[in-house]
């Protein structure tokens, strides 16, 4: 037991056991902590779909992290990464502010020992999970928080991590950090700490989902699609891009989701090239519309699924019809690929090759792994692999995102197509199943 002045006392864990949710969280309907609503649960029951067990989830997380430190004599790893220190605790707090105020932090012993800094006053954000042992503040040295004192605030915080490097670890100095201000990194340099990479140590954690994570996919997805499907209702003649984006915000709010990483979803001519974010543009019947969700939905659980539909009730152009088939060819093609035991670029070299028409306009990757967000690995087109390429091997567990954009440079028109998969013992499940449109796949 730790005597620290920061440990959490056990008064804290203000837990009635007689009322807990399918999911292992209290129910309580003025918990602090944030989770599905009455909606999500209803409809994953209407499905059939389990909840996670939080508790179990957490644990095989921060076990992942223990692995990968021990394996790498690492004493310990320093978080600053709202989406990692989610990873490692469970706890959320101003998620989108702390990705750009570095506010929060959270130290993991290579023993199992995590100390969490919150932003002050926010200690009671986190007392419900027991896997914290500790609660500080005091992470913030970026000059919007600290100014001219942001050296000092460095150091102070980089004694604590020398201490407590000391007291878990010994003589290890090797200490793991996935992203810091530089005043920090001297800070902790001038103790003589050896940092090494913290984003390999995270990634390779969260590669390999968990039983209980794997079903948080499964309810997110199954989430993210109602709310599709509410986005597909809000798309008529006369509406603008962002009333059908905003929909589907809603979709993911009112069901206990997070926040939406992009805004890509564009129609007609805006559809081609890729990347147009969604705007006051209004549709009229015919309009191609196409959309990327980059959805953080319930549990922090990333949904990353793209379709192309046509506005009104009209039938696909014969070019529109084309460039869909191509994409829908695509995806399927490279979904047949995946497999325990296939290397990153085995899938690059036995891939679909896109006609050359389509290539100058190709998308970034042909499949990314995917968790809490966008994760490892990224693998690339042939064009690709010689800059951006590197080998690994899927295994099960693994979460990928196969997708295609199909646009011709100087064409109107850009289709986008993106499943969810998971890598199986045997092969691979496709966990996206809304459908395809028939309209453009039948003659």
């Amino acid at each position: 037991m730790t005597t620290s002045p920061f440990s959490i006392p056990n008064s804290n864990r203000r837990i009635d056991p007689t009322r807990y949710r399918a999911d292992g969280s209290l129910n309580d309907n003025d918990r602090t902590e944030i989770g599905p609503t009455p909606l999500a649960f209803a409809e994953w029951a209407g499905l059939g779909l389990d909840a996670p067990h939080l508790p179990t989830m957490r644990e095989y997380r921060l076990q992942r992290l223990k692995d990968q430190l021990v394996a790498r004599d690492l004493a310990g790893i320093l978080l600053f990464d709202p989406l990692n220190i989610r990873y490692a605790t469970d706890t959320t707090n101003m998620q989108l502010w702390t990705t750009h105020n570095p506010a929060r932090a959270c130290f993991v012993a290579a023993n199992g020992h995590v100390v969490l800094w919150d932003f002050h006053g926010c200690d009671h954000l986190s007392a419900h999970l027991p896997l914290v042992s500790e609660l500080r503040s005091g992470a913030s040295f970026f000059y919007f928080e600290t100014g001219e004192r942001t050296d000092q605030h460095a150091q102070r915080f980089a004694a604590q991590i020398d201490e407590l490097l000391r007291i878990h670890a010994g003589s290890n100095r090797r200490l793991a950090v996935d992203r810091i201000e530089v005043a920090g990194l001297r800070a902790l340099d001038a103790l003589g700490v050896k940092i090494c990479s913290g984003q390999q140590v995270t990634e390779l954690a969260r590669v390999i989902k968990g039983p209980d994570e794997i079903k948080a996919m499964r309810c997110a997805v199954a989430s993210c699609e109602a709310s599709i499907s509410e986005m597909r209702q809000a798309m008529r003649a006369g509406a603008t891009e962002n009333d059908i984006w905003a929909a589907l915000h809603t979709g993911n709010i009112r069901r206990g989701g997070e926040w939406i990483e992009t805004r890509i979803l564009s129609s007609g001519p805006r559809t081609n090239p890729w990347y147009q974010e969604s705007g006051p543009r209004v549709l009229s019947d015919g309009d191609l519309l196409s959309f990327d969700t980059d959805l953080i939905g319930v549990y922090g659980i990333c949904v990353d699924m793209s379709r192309s539909w046509i506005c009104g009730a009209r039938e696909p152009t014969a070019e529109q019809k084309r460039l869909y088939r191509i994409a829908h060819q695509h995806i399927s093609f490279n979904t047949e690929l995946v497999r325990p035991g296939v290397g990153f670029t085995e899938l690059t070299r036995k891939g679909h090759r896109l006609p050359e028409s389509c290539r100058e306009q190709r998308y970034g990757v042909m499949f990314h792994g995917v968790g809490l967000c966008d994760e490892y690995p990224c693998i690339r087109y042939p064009e690709d692999v010689d800059s951006y390429g590197y080998e690994g091997v899927l295994e099960p567990g693994m979460a990928l995102c196969v997708e295609a954009y199909i646009g011709e440079v100087g064409g109107r028109d850009g289709i986008k197509l993106e499943n969810q998969l998971l890598v199986t013992e045997n092969g691979c499940e496709v966990l996206t199943r809304y459908p395809f449109e028939d309209s453009f796949l039948r003659d």
